[in-house]
């Protein structure tokens, strides 16, 4: 499960796992307002995360950010780790 800290939002962390098709599963946030973050995480189960990312990349709430902004934030991250260990 890869776990990345947010910046700027009222959750605190994202938690994801991304199979080998590059599909995103088990979202979490942790903190943050939990009806409409738990609706995010169900309507992204089993997306491809290129195309999430590209989604919700820009989404502005507070402090420039949001929490779906910062799942692509996440997702970005994850990308990052994983072509860094190729």
């Amino acid at each position: 499960m890869f776990t990345y800290n947010t910046k700027g939002t009222c959750s605190r962390q994202i938690l994801f796992d991304v199979d080998a098709e590059n599909k995103i599963h088990n979202v979490k946030f942790i903190g943050g307002c939990g009806g409409n973050l738990q609706g995010i995480a169900k309507l992204v189960e089993g997306k491809d995360i290129d195309e999430i990312g590209a989604t919700l990349k820009g989404i502005k709430c507070r402090n420039n950010t949001s929490c779906p902004d910062q799942l692509a934030c996440a997702i970005h991250a994850y990308k990052e780790r994983e072509s860094s260990r190729a």
